[in-house]
């Protein structure tokens, strides 16, 4: 049995190697409806922003509404306690939703558990 499969892929072999080198196999194309590459399960936290509520104008957003040094600090917060995976942590959101995510985060924590201290600032 053994003698049998060695000799198979030997003969396979020697047929591979005589095969002229202008006949190489074609690759197949790549599929243009390949679904988005998954995040790695140790990666940070992505920011989304919503499209439903950020203008292209950018008015509504937090950036606007209080201010680039304000707003970034709202952002860190947020960032800082949510542990969703895309939290809503852009100043291109709303501070109200950014706000939000730093309410539902925090509220989380059960009356044991120590919060982090973005959630008292």
């Amino acid at each position: 049995m053994r003698r049998t499969v060695l000799a198979l892929l030997a003969t396979t072999a020697l047929l591979a190697a005589c095969q002229p080198p202008g006949e190489a196999p074609v690759a197949e194309p790549a599929a243009t409806d390949a679904a988005p590459p998954e995040m790695p399960a140790d990666a940070p936290p992505q920011e989304e922003v919503d499209p439903d509520l950020a203008a292209a104008d950018g008015a509504g957003a937090c950036l606007a509404e209080i201010g680039a040094a304000a707003s970034a600090r709202l952002v860190e917060r947020c960032i800082a306690v949510s542990p969703a995976t895309h939290p809503p942590c852009n100043a291109a959101n709303p501070c109200a939703m950014i706000q939000g995510e730093i309410d539902r985060s925090c509220a989380m924590y059960g009356p044991r558990e120590t919060r982090p201290g973005q959630c008292d600032a």
